[in-house]
């Protein structure tokens, strides 16, 4: 078998090898065309003779011509190239701060609706399709519609539009059944936060490259290319001339995998989904909005169709740049998702010298901290709280239809889509460090600072005398914290030989009663219940708790600690799977009383 190489021009993807190796085949002769983009070459390998103006012919009927390909500069030598750039620049500035003015980049839907109703949700995706998801997704579709106009402009209107139906159409169908999915299964497709994260990295960064090709200012780089393997390419049927680097499998694909991208209204919407625990449900609610962001992404798609004629480089340009914008908020968000985030870390170092934040109040031995969410993000959104201590988190939402309602922290175990009103966390932090929280796309942050409790300054805490707070006298009375005398006091209960009471069974559940006082804290204080069964402690709270001791928590049986407050009754339910003795104990560890399981 004859083997002759051939020099093309023109190539630039996957896609052209194909092509070209398709048309060498139909040569008579021809058993075996091996094409290869970058080094701009085709090994063609025939029985009998070749006459290369069969060759020349092919090439040409692919698209692309005979000759070396030269290597591209890494600037752009023309000066027309930069004078369209600073124009586009200046045309993206002033639609920036014109956006802003109007508030179009803060679009919300406000108060007094549910992801429930479907009209609801179609509204919450027409208002994505033009914020959030239009950054993300919007970027990326314009990125690869405008790259696929630059290439083909000998296409149609209409063959240029009709990607982005097909897009669209992959996209709503797979919401749809992808959604039925996840409101049957649970959080199955429910992505880390760091996976999150590297996700909308790696999408940034692709735009990145695909927005400097679109500004062609470095030549160079349009021969960096996310492609697929040839086999693959063909197995999708990417070989048609007409279509060249797309076919209509590709473009749903890529639609459907947008169901994956961290777009904050797309994971409330999913959030929603997996909480309805319906499968009707959760398809409806996707493929609903999934609808409602069409037009959006739809309008992304008509405007790279109809550009032609001497517009068309200048609008490249700027496309371009819209691109890079895109990408590098993307990338930020990325990088605050995953836990990179720059300003997040200077706040940590500027906190830690901070020992009392006037925004978290301790009442009845609970750190509250409240937070205000509405379409801008959190306020404040930096606390500095104390290890060790309950912290009762309360988050106002008055946007719940904005992105910054879809929290998530991957240190806290939460990924919570907020309601509107009151929202309630509750957690105990048990390292000194910084504990962030972010959006579910990264956009909005904040960080909680967690001190040791030995840091506290001298200024009274709320709730607690200033002794108690600074530390300086822990072994006070039940008010104090007693935070010096653990040792004393779990040797008092130690030697304690009052008998335990005994629980009252109803139906099945073992009740246990008692009193608090700020003075005499919980009598009794020592109870015996049966291993295996239910028990439901409730203590009557005759005075508000005061200071760390105004709190209670049974570690290895319940350890949500809970404070008291008059005429209420405090409860604390578990149910005892080991026999031993069990410390009941206040919020800071500081011994109070005794369960023995038998």
């Amino acid at each position: 078998m004859n083997k002759t190489t051939v020099n093309i021009k023109g190539m630039h993807c996957r896609s052209c090898e194909i092509l070209v190796e398709d048309e060498l085949l139909k040569i008579n002769g021809v058993k075996k065309a091996l094409v290869n983009e970058k080094k701009g070459i085709a090994n063609v390998y025939y029985e009998g003779s070749l006459s290369h103006e069969k060759i020349n012919q092919a090439v040409f009927r692919a698209g692309y011509s005979i000759g070396i390909k030269e290597k591209e500069p890494l600037f752009s030598k023309r000066m027309q190239d930069y004078k369209e750039l600073g124009f586009a620049f200046l045309i993206m500035a002033l639609l920036y701060l014109i956006g802003r003015e109007l508030g179009i980049f803060n679009l919300s839907i406000g108060q007094g609706s549910n992801y429930g109703s479907l009209p609801v949700v179609l509204l919450v995706g027409l208002t994505a399709g033009v914020s959030t998801c239009m950054a993300l997704v919007g970027g990326l579709v314009l990125a690869a519609s405008a790259r696929f106009v630059e290439k083909h402009p000998q296409a149609s209107t209409i063959q240029k539009f009709k990607p982005h139906l097909f897009f669209n159409a992959g996209r709503i169908i797979s919401f749809f059944i992808l959604g039925g999915i996840i409101g049957y299964a649970g959080s199955f497709f429910q992505l880390s936060t760091t996976t999150l994260g590297l996700m909308t990295i790696a999408v940034g960064v692709v735009m990145v490259l695909m927005g400097l090709q679109l500004t062609e200012i470095f030549p160079r780089l349009g021969g960096l290319k996310f492609t697929l393997p040839k086999g693959i390419s063909r197995l999708l049927g990417i070989k048609e001339q007409s279509e060249k680097e797309y076919s209509h499998m590709n473009s749903m694909i890529l639609g459907a995998s947008t169901f994956f991208l961290p777009c904050g209204f797309t994971q409330a919407m999913q959030l929603f989904a997996i909480s309805s625990g319906n499968p009707l449900t959760g398809a409806l609610t996707m493929g609903v909005f999934a609808l409602g962001t069409a037009p959006g992404l739809l309008g992304i798609g008509g405007l790279t169709s109809v550009v032609k004629g001497s517009f068309a480089k200048p609008f490249f340009k700027f496309a371009g740049l819209v691109v890079i914008f895109m990408a590098l908020f993307n990338i930020s968000n990325g990088l605050n998702l995953s836990g990179f985030d720059v300003k997040a870390y200077l706040k940590q170092s500027k906190a830690s010298s901070v020992q009392n934040d006037p925004n978290v109040k301790l009442e009845n031995g609970v750190q509250i901290v409240r937070m205000t969410q509405n379409a801008s993000g959190y306020s404040p959104n930096s606390f500095t709280i104390k290890k060790g201590v309950p912290v009762k988190w309360i988050i106002t939402s008055e946007d719940a239809f904005s992105c910054a309602a879809s929290i998530v922290s991957s240190k806290l175990g939460i990924r919570q889509s907020l309601k509107s009103g009151e929202n309630i966390i509750e957690f105990t932090p048990t390292e000194v460090g910084n504990i962030r929280f972010t959006c579910s796309m990264g956009m909005y942050s904040g960080s909680f600072n967690v001190v040791d409790e030995g840091t506290s300054s001298n200024q009274p805490v709320d709730n607690l005398p200033i002794a108690a707070a600074s530390g300086g006298s822990c072994g006070g009375g039940g008010g104090s914290c007693g935070c010096g005398q653990k040792p004393q006091r779990q040797a008092a209960l130690d030697s304690d030989k009052t008998p335990p009471a005994t629980a009252e069974v109803k139906d099945t559940v073992q009740v246990l009663k008692a009193v608090y006082t700020v003075a005499d804290d919980i009598i009794p204080n020592k109870f015996t219940v049966k291993s295996g069964n239910p028990v439901r402690l409730d203590i009557e709270a005759k005075e508000d708790g005061f200071g760390c001791m105004g709190s209670i928590m049974i570690p290895g049986l319940d350890e949500n600690a809970q404070g008291f407050e008059k005429g209420k009754i405090t409860t604390l339910a578990f149910t005892p799977t080991k026999p031993g003795s069990y410390t009941i104990t206040c919020a800071m560890g500081v011994p109070k009383g005794t369960v023995i399981v038998e």
